[in-house]
This record gives C-alpha cells, sequence and structure tokens, in this order.
C-alpha cells in the first residue's frame, strides 16, 4: 500500500539526534528523505561510540529510510547546490544554531521566494526569540533549564538527567507535529510556512500535572525517586529478587492490594484511609509494603497483581526487553540490511494502521556518508555533466561502496 506522506521531498540539513530523528519519522511515514552532510567528515554524530565495525550506533539510531548526499557547505557552489534542491523540495528541516541560515543565505524568507510552497521546520535548543535564543542546544542542558531534571532523583542525590536524550527526541516528535499541520494547512492555501520548536518548549510540553501543580497553586514539586508524585503507594517497589513496579491507582485497587499482600490491618489505620493520608505517609507505607514484597519474587507478585488486576510488572534491563515475549509478538524490532553491517536489526516506528497492520517502517539503512549523491542530484534534475563538474571542483562528494567497506575494516 502507499504509504502515508508518499510524494513528500524532505532535504534534511539536520545534525546529531533531534532533526535526525524528526527527519527519520518522517521517512518512516513514507516520505523522500535526503540527508545533506557536509563535507568531510558527515554528521558530527559519526563521530561519536559505541561503533559497530567503525560505523557510530548512535548514527544508525536515527537516519535510516534516508538517502544520502556530501556537500561542501563552505563554499558557495555548495550553499548554491542547497538553494536549488531546496527549491524542488516541499519541507526543509534544520536545526543549525539561531541565526545560522540567515548567513548561509539559506533563510526562510530566501528559500520561500523560490518556493511559495516550502515549508521550513526548525529545532533550536532555546527558541527563536528571547535572551537565550543563541544558546547551543544541548540536551542536558535543556533538561536541567527547563526544570525536568528537578523533577527527577532523590532528596539524597539530586537532580536527575532522563536515561535518553529525551529533550532531543521529543523536540524531534512535536516538530513532526507541526510539519504535518503546515502540510495540511498549504493543501488549503497553497502557501508554506516556517514552524519551529525548541527543546526547552518540548520538555516544558511535557511538564504534565507537575508544571499545572505550580501554575495552579503555586507548588514547587520535588524529586521523589521512583515514588509517583501525587498517588500512594504508586512506584518502585522491592521484591525478593529485585525491583517492582506497582500501580494501585484507585481505591479500590488499594484495598484490594492491602488484602494480597497480607495487610488488611492497614485498610482501617487512619494513616492510610486516602490517597492525601497515604501521600502524607507514603515512605512508611512503602517500608510496609517492601516488608511483604520481600517473601516473594518479583515475577511471582507481579502474576498476581496481573491476576487481580493490579497494575504491575518488573524492572527490565534492556537485554530482558528484546528478548521479551510481548517485545517479540509486537513486531517492534525489524531487520534490514545495510551494505557493510549486513543484517541490522533497529527499533522500527511504534505506530500500526488498521489499513496496512503488517507494515514494515524500517525499509532501508542509514546511508553510508555520500552513498546516494550522484543517484540524488540526477533526480533533482542535475546532468550528468553538471554533477561530473560539482564532483570534480570538490563541491560533492560520491562515497562507493567498496570505499565504505574498506573504511569500516571489514572484508566483503
Amino acid at each position: 500500500m502507499t504509504l502515508p506522506l508518499s510524494g513528500l521531498k524532505v532535504l534534511d540539513l539536520t545534525r546529531a539526534l533531534s532533526g535526525p530523528f524528526s527527519t527519520m519519522i518522517l521517512g518512516d511515514l513514507g516520505a523522500e528523505v535526503v540527508k545533506v552532510e557536509p563535507m568531510p567528515d558527515g554528521d558530527m554524530v559519526r563521530q561519536w561510540g559505541p561503533f559497530d565495525e567503525d560505523i557510530s550506533v548512535y548514527y544508525l539510531s536515527a537516519n535510516r529510510n534516508k538517502k544520502g548526499i556530501e556537500v561542501n557547505f563552505r563554499s558557495p557552489e555548495g550553499l548554491g547546490l542547497i538553494r536549488r534542491l531546496a527549491a524542488q523540495s516541499d519541507i526543509v528541516v534544520e536545526n543549525f544554531k539561531v541565526g545560522t541560515m540567515e548567513s548561509m543565505g539559506l533563510s526562510y524568507e530566501t528559500l520561500s521566494a523560490d518556493h511559495l510552497g516550502l515549508i521550513m521546520a526548525s529545532i533550536s535548543g532555546f527558541g527563536r526569540t528571547g535572551p537565550a535564543r543563541e544558546w547551543a542546544g544541548f540536551d542536558q542542558i535543556a533538561q536541567g533549564y527547563s526544570g525536568f531534571m528537578s523533577l527527577s532523583g532523590t532528596s539524597e542525590s539530586g537532580p536527575m538527567r532522563v536515561g535518553t536524550a529525551v529533550g532531543d527526541l521529543t523536540s524531534g516528535m512535536w516538530l513532526v507535529i507541526g510539519i504535518l499541520s503546515a502540510v495540511i494547512e498549504r493543501q488549503h492555501s497553497g502557501r508554506g510556512q516556517h514552524v519551529d520548536t525548541s527543546l526547552l518548549g518540548s520538555l516544558m510540553g511535557l511538564l504534565s500535572v507537575q508544571g499545572q501543580r505550580y501554575l495552579s497553586v503555586g507548588e514547587i514539586p520535588q524529586p521523589c525517586g521512583n515514588l509517583h508524585p501525587v498517588i500512594a503507594p504508586y512506584g518502585t517497589f522491592e521484591a525478593a529478587d529485585g525491583p517492582i513496579n506497582l500501580a494501585p491507582a484507585t481505591q479500590s485497587m488499594w484495598l484490594q492490594l492491602c488484602e494480597l499482600v497480607g495487610l488488611q490491618h492497614l485498610i482501617r489505620d487512619p494513616r492510610f484511609l486516602t490517597n492525601a493520608e497515604r501521600m502524607n505517609n507514603r515512605h512508611v507505607l512503602k517500608d510496609l509494603i517492601e516488608e511483604r514484597l520481600s517473601t516473594r519474587s518479583r515475577m511471582e507478585w507481579t502474576e498476581l497483581f496481573i491476576a487481580h488486576k493490579i497494575p504491575a510488572g518488573p524492572i527490565n534491563n534492556l537485554e530482558d526487553v528484546f528478548n521479551d515475549n510481548q517485545v517479540l509478538a509486537s513486531g517492534l524490532v525489524e531487520t534490514v540490511q545495510h551494505p557493510v553491517l549486513g543484517a541490522l536489526r533497529q527499533v522500527g516506528l511504534p505506530i500500526r494502521s488498521s489499513n496496512d497492520p503488517a507494515r514494515r517502517t524500517v525499509r532501508t539503512p542509514p546511508p553510508v556518508l555520500g552513498e546516494h549523491t550522484r543517484e540524488v542530484l540526477l533526480s533533482f534534475g542535475l546532468s550528468v555533466d553538471e554533477v561530473d563538474t560539482l564532483q570534480q571542483a570538490g563541491v560533492i562528494r560520491q562515497m562507493k561502496r567498496a570505499d565504505a567497506v574498506v573504511a569500516s575494516g571489514r572484508d566483503q
């Protein structure tokens, strides 16, 4: 079946994680994505480990379903080529520092003058206005600035970052929403627009009830580790063989929990009658529950709680996750053939459609640096002579597969 975004051309000028993650989602949904990388080293993330056959795993995680070209960003001819490609694209995505696109002569105003329907999509660290607009966008800096880190950790540990680059990843997802909104609006108006988000804005958009607590009642939430900020008991508890997550979110679940773990006397204890009282005494309550949980394994308790409709589950490491029967049955990991690495497993797009429930989302591997330069430029209407001239002048580079294999150190 035709993929949802088939027919949309995306010129991807992004690097690192937030922008590439955004354009990868567009590619997963069927858009034709051309990743433009600077000479001579390409996307900065290619230098970040760990490495598989000298290829960055970080790079592999966010660049599938794209064609890759290599262009000299420091030459007027290279920038002119990018402008020419933008004039034939539906969407240009960038995550440079604010002002960089303008300094390269690639502002939205300049590019849209060539193409009225062009949509430009930008990610910055802190937004395009305000005193911090020129700050570089680094995930952990944004996690701290946005208040996100203040919500994680404990009073003993202090603020803790989330274990993935959540600001980068969510800004990529927010940008996709903005892009799709602009595409729909263009269907009515015929005009493109410039949409943007930031790591700061993306993280603040996820503050949820914690942000509303401050805005509505002036509460400044404190880090509470793995306990829920407003429900008790709810969070991580130690069983005989390790931690388990337990989420009895309603009063009836609380009563059922007391019965199952042998704490029936707590049902009438004035310290625990309501959720508000349980919150005030949650640390004492945690100790009482863990004393009972220590008598059985985490999977024994999980099965018992689930059977009685109390949400619970073990805390898995990634080896557990990727070998879990539910994960396997859900088809969340897909395999694609990489020209250097061979079979490459990746976590696919976690969206399914009733129109095509078996659709594969990982269709092509992340490109080798400069892998598709000539192919892409010819498809955009450049002649063979023009491409040859650009290559000879050092404006573009085409990586041969044999070169990539030699660079990786793998014999094929």
